[in-house]
């Protein structure tokens, strides 16, 4: 399989091109983004470009799936603000995905109490449930909107944002019994790594998946 990562820099991002590249069913693994990623390995292509929306033009025949983990905190920014990021870029890259190569799957990272809906009170829920929406309705074979909680990063992996990666590090310690009491809350950047290729491999019933579906994909056996 080939696969194309938007967002690779982040957190959940890292997670997911870690798992990738060492899938031995995945073929290639191309990155888009704005700055040059230091890792490199025989099986990763990068696009860099300061218009991440033009990055592939029309052409994505070649891929069979998009992980899609770009994504930005809401706090501190206006409903507008946070839109033209999490919403309008994410569909303008969508669209030209979709354009192009409506076989491959989609998945959309979102977020635990997204608000498909798309009335509640909560800022970033209401603008995570549009895009949703919107991605659900664009045309693709398979479009899944994943919607993790809590992740623990592994494996030297850390989120961009400062205040995420100090409480990370605080919260470290007591990952293994947060997870005993609290299984369905907490997934790992390897869980949710894996359940995204196990979502392209064996597709999924769901359109939305929830923290316990996000789990329960992770832990499919892939037999290499």
């Amino acid at each position: 399989m080939n696969i194309l990562i938007y967002g690779a820099s982040g957190m959940v991002g890292q997670g997911v091109l870690r798992e990738c590249l060492q899938a031995e069913d995945i073929e290639s693994v191309t990155i888009a983004g704005r700055s040059v990623s230091p890792l490199q390995h025989p099986k990763l292509w990068q696009i860099v470009t300061s218009d991440i929306a033009e990055a592939l033009g029309d052409n994505s025949s070649q891929y069979d799936a998009c992980f899609f983990c770009l994504g930005v905190s809401a706090s501190g920014m206006t409903e507008g603000q946070y839109s033209k990021i999490t919403y309008d870029l994410t569909l303008n890259i969508a669209r030209r995905l979709a354009e192009s190569n409506r076989k491959m799957t989609f998945i959309y990272v979102s977020g635990a109490g997204t608000d498909s809906t798309e009335k509640g009170r909560v800022m970033w829920a209401r603008v995570k449930g549009k895009t949703e929406n919107a991605l659900l309705a664009l045309g693709f074979d398979s479009a899944l909107m994943f919607r993790p909680a809590v992740i623990q990063p592994l494996n030297g992996i850390e989120s961009k944002t400062f205040s995420y990666r100090l409480v990370y590090r605080l919260a470290a310690p007591f990952f293994p019994v947060l997870r005993l009491i609290f299984p369905r809350s907490i997934l790992t950047t390897v869980e949710m790594g894996n359940a995204m290729l196990n979502a392209v491999r064996y597709g999924s019933s769901k359109n939305i998946l929830e923290m316990a579906d996000i789990s329960l994909l992770a832990k499919k056996r892939h037999n290499k």
